[in-house]
């Protein structure tokens, strides 16, 4: 099984999904400031990273875990979602690929923290919000993650693809 966990930037969110999926925070109380910026790709990436996997790890059993960011594209996950099923079916992989979106997940402080720290360059403006934010979700992207493990492992045989919008999970 391939997870993938998708939003605008690929770097808040995502970053915090994937870190809950490889068992590398906390899930009993509220994240610190600390680490929150000490998770792998948390506010690092670009723009130009966008539309790119990111490798996060192997879960506990040994299911690779990547995320993307795919911008403001309606698109991108249906075109992924399809170009796996045609790799799948050319190279007769029946790897299951698991697409879950923690998009409901962002507070409007960590758009706002994002747009000021990513794209204007402004850290000190813009952590400070892209923290609270976190903090804010972090229980919401925990109970997602648990979501996105019990979809996968509940699919029936015949799924190769999965994606998950995971409205539910909207702040």
């Amino acid at each position: 099984m391939i997870f993938i966990y998708n939003d605008y930037g690929g770097t808040h969110t995502t970053s915090l999904a994937a870190a809950y999926h490889l068992n590398k925070l906390p899930t009993n109380r509220q994240l610190t400031k600390e680490e929150i910026l000490a998770v792998d790709y948390f506010n690092k990436l670009k723009t130009s990273d966008m539309g790119k996997l990111i490798f996060h790890g192997l879960d506990e059993n040994g299911n690779p875990v990547y995320s993307v960011g795919r911008g403001s594209s309606k698109v991108v996950v249906e075109a992924l979602k399809n170009l796996s099923l045609i790799l799948q079916d050319k190279y007769q992989n029946d790897e299951p690929i698991i697409y879950s979106n923690t998009s409901p997940t962002v507070p409007f402080s960590m758009t706002m923290g994002g747009l000021l720290s990513r794209r204007l360059k402004l850290d000190s403006l813009g952590v400070p919000l892209l923290v609270m934010g976190a903090k804010k979700s972090c229980s919401n992207i925990h109970e997602l993650v648990i979501h996105t493990k019990k979809t996968a492992a509940a699919r029936s045989g015949t799924e190769p693809v999965i994606v998950i919008d995971n409205k539910e999970y909207s702040v």
